[in-house]
């Protein structure tokens, strides 16, 4: 436990809330289970009783103490429910967020730039380790199609028989008459577009703070009633796929 204390501690963190949080939690893990990292909040003023969130080789654990520090309230999910993680850097701190499969968001703030950096790190490694395994494991439907044709016996077609017929020479020919009147008509010419109107900029060209501020707005537009449940799951999945 104390050599593993020594990889997650740095600078930015106190040693005894992370002892704290580390003996509480060693009833809590699962078998062959490992701490990844822990990050303690750190807010302007005295923090006496800060949030943490730890991450595991399995799941990330939000720590939340109660009752004056007496007791700790502890709130787990799964890497396999976890649908992408993003960070927020600002002035005072940075914002650790996640979000899950079934659209709910987790958010801890006023965490150092380092630590939110390590987090993110951490799970965005354990998401490409899952999303690996899962192509891995995946058989793709077209190799089991072509295995299908390739041994499935195909019936040999009927040969027909093409018989020719001889063709009559062509004697008279149509007389050609010139056309002397005729009329052009040319294409109405289309203005090109106002180099003033700036198209809309792609979702693979913004950044990650952008596409998650892209979704927290289509967020709000659905609990003021201005989306439907459909198009903000669209949206949400198209946003995803960029992050």
């Amino acid at each position: 436990m104390i050599e593993n204390l020594k990889k997650i501690l740095n600078e930015d963190q106190d040693p005894k809330a992370i002892e704290k949080i580390t003996a509480k939690l060693h009833n809590l893990l699962m078998t062959n289970e490992e701490i990844g990292y822990i990050a303690v909040q750190k807010k302007p003023a005295v923090t006496i009783l800060p949030d943490s969130i730890v991450v595991t080789n399995k799941r990330i654990l939000l720590c939340k103490p109660k009752n004056l520090g007496l007791s700790m309230e502890f709130i787990d999910y799964d890497w396999d429910d976890i649908s992408a993680s993003f960070v927020k850097e600002g002035i005072l701190g940075a914002e650790f967020t996640f979000t899950t499969k079934s659209d709910l968001t987790h958010t801890v703030d006023y965490l150092p730039k380092t630590q939110a950096r390590k987090l993110y790190t951490f799970a965005k490694e354990q998401l490409d380790l899952l999303k690996n395994n899962s192509i891995h494991s995946f058989i793709p439907k077209d190799e089991i199609l072509n295995e299908e044709i390739l041994n499935e016996e195909i019936p040999l077609q009927p040969t027909i028989e093409i018989e020719e017929i001889e063709t009559e020479e062509v004697t008279n020919f149509a007389e050609i008459v010139p056309v002397s009147n005729y009329t052009t008509y040319e294409q109405p010419k289309t203005e090109a577009p106002s180099s003033s109107s700036t198209p809309e900029r792609k979702l693979s060209e913004l950044s990650q703070d952008e596409l998650f501020e892209k979704l927290q707005n289509y967020k709000k537009l659905l609990d003021n009633g201005l989306i439907l449940q459909g198009e903000y799951d669209n949206f949400k999945k198209e946003i995803l796929s960029y992050m």
